[in-house]
């Protein structure tokens, strides 16, 4: 009966730990998810919708105006390569790298931008805490 007692104890035990690996394995798929949207959305140049996965907290500290929504619509998009990036357990970072044309001088650059990211644990959602990315940067 004591061996049946341990046994137990130890398989409850894996279980936990197995449970644990999966919510991990989840947090991280639901990042891949969010963070393809999110790099999709940039390359199509909709930034609106990118606007949309920014952390709530940040959007009403950090309102867009018109104006500065209308500003994106003055640029494409060329490319958009993750450099690399960190993942912990409720935070990830990637760095960016851009291309950005100027619509009216057909100018092409690049610039680097460093996307953070915060899961939320009651939404179950990761949201993006650095805002959309300034692609006037030094200009």
């Amino acid at each position: 009966m004591r061996m049946l007692k341990i046994g137990l104890s130890l398989l409850l035990a894996t279980l936990a730990l197995a449970g644990c690996a999966a919510t991990k394995m989840d947090r991280n798929s639901e990042l891949d998810k969010v963070q393809y949207a999110y790099s999709a959305a940039i390359r199509w140049g909709d930034f609106e919708g990118a606007w949309n996965l920014v952390d709530p907290e940040y959007k009403k500290s950090h309102p867009m105006t018109d104006l500065e929504f209308d500003r994106y619509k003055q640029i494409q998009i060329s490319s958009y390569r993750d450099i690399g990036a960190q993942v912990g357990e409720d935070i990830a970072m990637r760095e960016i790298q851009i291309g950005v044309i100027n619509r009216n001088t057909l100018v092409e650059r690049e610039t680097r931008y460093t996307e953070r990211w915060r899961y939320d644990a009651e939404h179950k959602a990761w949201w993006l805490t650095s805002g959309l990315p300034n692609l006037w940067e030094g200009q």
